[in-house]
């Protein structure tokens, strides 16, 4: 690994990239109010503060990295922001099809196939969505 370029925060331009060590993340550098530096994560999110003094221009690797993130969490966000997939569907009073896929999940559940308890999820949103207007 190649060290990092020594530059004080005060020269970097906002907008930069930059790498802050202490939390590992690259950062968009916003500027610098006191004692802190400002950054914002690659694509958008809540600023955090950091020691100015620590901060390094992020290598290409880790722009490349930080963008990649960046597009990933954006197409999560863009394809389930709809979805609280926190949270399971629950199953319809009466539906048959909800009961059994209830079922289905229930028995993925006790035998610890998270993957079998996901698609019954996905399986009961889908029907919810197709039947129920849910």
């Amino acid at each position: 690994m190649t060290p990092e370029p020594t530059t004080s925060a005060t020269s970097f331009e906002p907008g930069t990239l930059v790498h802050d060590p202490a939390t590992d993340r690259v950062g968009e550098y916003r500027d610098t109010v006191g004692p802190y530096a400002l950054l914002r994560p690659v694509g958008g999110g809540r600023e955090w503060q950091a020691d100015p003094a620590s901060l390094r221009a992020a290598t290409p690797e880790q722009r490349l990295s930080a963008g990649v993130r960046a597009a990933n969490e954006r197409a999560a966000r863009d394809t389930w922001g709809h979805v609280d997939l926190g949270r399971p569907p629950l199953p319809v009073s009466g539906c048959e099809t909800c009961a059994e896929l209830a079922g289905q999940r229930q028995t993925a559940r006790a035998e610890s196939d998270a993957s079998a308890v996901t698609d019954a999820d996905v399986l009961m949103r889908r029907h919810q969505r197709a039947e129920h207007g849910a």
